[in-house]
């Protein structure tokens, strides 16, 4: 971990938090007048499971470093660049206190909280990069130097202002205006989680301190204050709560009990509670069967939701992921060389077993893939003695000129097929 990483983790303190900084901690109070920010969101479970959704399926897919064969030439294929300082970083160990899938799901966790993630480059002598330490989005701040114009970032030392040079950050920023900083979601949609968060306080209370009268006691006499007192005592004792719902209550002294509904506005509160949930995973993009929510859901409408979360979820952010390693984390030497990262996303794009065979059976027959290729994408070992590098072709198929010509009369009469 970088010298400043460590003194931002150890030495920083409330005198040295900036009003952005504040209102990270202690939130801004919605019109359900519940206190809204980032870590009071992710008690809402909806917002819990989206933001976790979101991470592990981002770290759990490998980003490999590629190098073209021919720069400025994709067609001419590419090659793993295991040789690159930054291949083992992006797909193994990007420091030395984590694995690469716990980087990747803390940064990803950072920014569909906060609307942006942050890491310290560490740079070898020859400025390749060699770590990268993760710095709390709370404790740093990207702005604009008023008299060069230059992106820097803004961080507490022990109370003193300590500013680093774009180049030495690895800032990934959401959905933004500017270009510079990303919008937290939790901010954008406020409302929609304070009232989330509401629905489930209401729900609790509800329930745990039995604010619904299932009915009310009846007495054919006035009871005194002091046998008022016993009564609710000895009544709320025994039957109050959610622990002593439907006990059957023993009455005396000719009292009897009314049976008492619950009100439209308090039954409302389970659709309610329904509808926030599709609200965050509508701000989100995640499919609400991903949420276990399965009210709606068949076999076929699964399958199709799953590939529509990884084409219009998962791929902008590959896409926003893989633009920033390629812009901050290599030169521009390096790109010129060819060199670029990309996400291994063919599993998430699997689909269901059969369609699959079908597709690569496909492609087998029609030479775009060898035995190799098909048993790497299975995670299996190529054959033994290079017997699957072979490309097979159906042999029915032939070039349209080819056929035309086949096709084409002789002088005699007869089809031009097979004169040899």
């Amino acid at each position: 971990m970088g010298i400043l990483a460590k003194k931002l983790l150890k030495n920083f303190t409330l005198a040295d938090w900036d009003k952005q900084i504040k209102m990270a901690i202690i939130g801004t109070q919605s019109n359900s007048g519940i206190t809204v920010n980032e870590s009071t969101a992710m008690r809402f479970t909806a917002v819990f499971a989206c933001i976790r959704v979101l991470a592990e399926t981002l770290a759990s897919t490998p980003i490999i470093l590629y190098r073209d064969r021919k720069p400025g030439d994709k067609s001419s294929g590419k090659d793993r660049a295991a040789e690159h300082p930054l291949y083992d970083i992006l797909k193994s160990v990007p420091n030395r206190y984590m694995p690469s899938f716990t980087f990747k799901e803390t940064m990803m966790g950072h920014i569909v909280t906060s609307g942006n993630c942050y890491a310290q480059i560490i740079r070898n002598r020859r400025g390749q990069v060699t770590e990268l330490n993760i710095i709390p989005w709370t404790q740093i701040e990207p702005e604009q130097d008023t008299e060069t114009g230059e992106i820097r970032y803004k961080t507490n030392d022990r109370g003193k202002t300590v500013y680093l040079p774009f180049e030495e950050v690895f800032h990934i920023p959401g959905l933004g205006f500017d270009g510079i900083k990303g919008y937290s979601p939790i901010r954008m949609a406020m409302e929609a989680v304070g009232l989330g968060l509401a629905a489930e306080t209401f729900a609790a209370k509800f329930y745990g301190q039995g604010t619904h009268l299932g009915g009310v006691l009846e007495h054919p006499g006035k009871l005194g204050d002091q046998a008022h007192k016993n009564l609710k005592s000895d009544f709320e004792e025994k039957y109050a709560g959610i622990y002593n719902s439907h006990k059957v209550p023993i009455l005396e002294e000719g009292m009897t009990f009314k049976q008492l509904g619950i009100k439209p506005e308090e039954a409302q509160f389970i659709e309610t509670r329904k509808f926030q949930i599709e609200e965050i995973a509508r701000i989100y993009r995640v499919p609400l069967h991903l949420l276990q929510n399965l009210d709606r859901a068949t076999n076929n409408n699964i399958e199709h939701q799953s590939l529509e979360f990884v084409m219009y979820t998962m791929l902008p952010w590959f896409a926003r992921w893989e633009q920033y390693i390629n812009f901050k984390l290599l030169t521009k030497e390096e790109r010129q060389q060819g060199y670029f990262a990309e996400f291994l996303i063919n599993a998430l794009l699997r689909g269901d077993t059969k369609s699959r065979a079908m597709m690569l059976q496909l492609m087998r027959q029609n030479g775009v893939l060898n035995a190799d290729e098909w048993r790497e994408l299975e995670n299996m070992n190529p054959q033994e003695g290079g017997l699957g590098k072979i490309y097979f072709i159906n042999g029915a198929m032939v070039p349209v000129e080819t056929a035309a010509q086949q096709k084409k009369p002789n002088q005699n009469g007869g089809d031009n097929v097979n004169e040899e």
